[in-house]
């Protein structure tokens, strides 16, 4: 940024400018590649992995903290990493959250290069976690260690939590955070988890979706029957199953179960002008995916149905299998994203009671829900963590607006640190959206690493510079 003051981020009373931004970085991109192609080495899969690889992730992370008392911290499953650099007495507290785990691989036929061998390719990287978050937990560690080397201090108070079990949503995250919380502390956290909406443009996200999900269990007889034998005399829960499916939605896409959208507020004009005046060209969009139309909630933008409006979507269906056979079961895995102003026990609530209503003689429809139940998370674009991340991606993208979007999928530690720790959370990462997150040749543009680190330095030292309180939205 050149010159621009930021209202509440003043540092000694003159304007932001790019000549704060005094860190040195490589000259080349080649030791931080060298280096990440260690951390993407350790297929720490927390779905599958074991505890000694887990650890063995945990312990290259706390290695590079050593500067913060970096250390690796048990909980009820895989392992945290923790580090505290505190030597900025009155400055502000942050929390920077990420996670070391990554998803499976899939399918390796995928691959184009074996996924944990960090693989360049034009001026990208391949490799499995590269994106999603080991890239962007990784530029921040650099920003971290530049700040301790070269000044001998951090410009504030910095505190680290990085978790091993987001990708199996976070099952021992709360418990942890809660026996934790005086230490975890802080007047806001800043998440290398949640990637920006596009490559084109730096964007910050203001919000991120809910998230329930659930099985749909019909079941008929005790065992699977020979089709020929019992075929036309019993129910079949595949049938059964597929109506009830076919009962979640209206002919045009809305969700057709009563109460589903109770709570949410209307989209307002203000609103829906401001997410026209967003740049989407629809056509390339689906393009990509593909597809020649759009389908969805009738009424709604495409982008507006990303943004602003609940979905339910059905994940998977099983039961039988190519045989001649009547399944005894049949389950279906049904998901939901929220929006503010639903309550996730209630949309599941909802969706209960319109699968009782929905049974077929000779079969029992029942819903299986699963326990993580996360509500829709935001945060005020005027709040002053929202200004300060919006002038530090000024330092390093000068000229280009910030996008201010939101998240169309769900990253439960949101709500946690808000419930727990009464702390904003604030996503920075420089991952992007199309990287193939959670796919097989999951990619990390080169470019970002710097940028990030850039942009990092830039944000810690506008924060440090400004109002110590940034709970509120109204300059401090």
């Amino acid at each position: 940024m050149t010159g621009f003051p930021v209202t509440g981020f003043p540092v000694t009373g003159q304007p932001v400018t790019a000549q704060h931004a005094a860190l040195k970085f490589a000259a080349n991109d080649e030791n931080y590649l060298r280096e990440l192609a260690e951390f993407v080495a350790v297929p720490s899969v927390s779905r599958d992995a074991d505890h000694a690889t887990m650890m063995t992730a945990a312990h290259w992370l706390a290695e590079r903290l050593s500067f913060a008392d970096g250390r690796v911290e048990q909980t009820d499953g895989h392992p945290v990493v923790r580090a505290d650099w505190l030597g900025a007495p009155g400055a502000p507290t942050i929390l920077v959250y990420g996670h070391y785990d990554v998803q499976p691989t899939g399918d390796l036929a995928e691959w184009d290069t074996p996924p944990f061998e960090l693989a360049p390719a034009g001026d990208v990287v391949r490799g499995r976690g590269v994106s999603d978050d080991k890239g962007p937990v990784y530029l921040v560690l650099k920003t971290a260690q530049a700040f301790s080397e070269q000044e001998g201090r951090l410009p504030l108070n910095v505190k680290f939590l990085f978790e091993g079990e987001e990708e199996v949503g976070s099952p021992h995250l709360a418990s942890y955070i809660r026996a934790n919380a005086a230490a975890l502390a802080a007047d806001l956290v800043i998440s290398a988890d949640g990637a920006m909406w596009r490559p084109a443009e730096p964007s910050l996200s203001i919000g991120s979706k809910g998230l329930v999900s659930m099985d749909i269990i019909v079941e008929g007889a005790g065992s699977d029957l020979h089709s020929g034998r019992y075929g036309g005399t019993v129910a079949n829960p595949l049938h059964a199953l597929s109506q009830i499916l076919a009962s979640l939605h209206g002919p045009g896409g809305r969700v057709a179960v009563a109460g589903f959208y109770d709570g949410i507020p209307p989209l307002t004009p203000e609103r829906r002008r401001e997410i026209a005046a967003v740049a989407f060209d629809e056509t390339c969009y689906l393009h990509d995916l593909g597809l020649s139309e759009a389908h969805g909630e009738p009424g709604y933008s495409t982008l507006e149905r990303l943004w602003e409006r609940p979905t339910l979507e059905i994940n998977g269906i099983s039961g039988g299998g190519k045989y001649t056979v009547i399944p005894h079961s049949a389950v279906a895995s049904v998901s939901c994203r929220l929006v503010p102003g639903q309550d996730p026990d209630a949309v599941i609530a909802h969706i209960a009671a319109h699968v009782g209503q929905q049974q077929t003689p000779g079969v029992h429809a029942r819903l299986q829900a699963d326990d993580a139940r996360v509500p829709a998370y935001t945060i005020a674009a005027d709040h002053p963590a929202i200004r300060a991340a919006t002038a530090a991606l000024g330092t390093v993208y000068p000229g280009q607006p910030v996008l201010l979007a939101k998240i169309g999928g769900t990253l439960p530690a949101a709500d946690l640190f808000e419930r727990e720790l009464a702390a904003k959370t604030l996503f920075f990462s420089f991952s992007t959206a199309d990287e193939n997150l959670h796919a097989p040749n999951e990619f990390l543009r080169i470019a970002r690493l710097r940028e990030g680190m850039r942009a990092t330095e830039a944000l810690w030292r506008l924060l440090a510079a400004g109002p110590h309180r940034l709970g509120g939205s109204t300059d401090a």
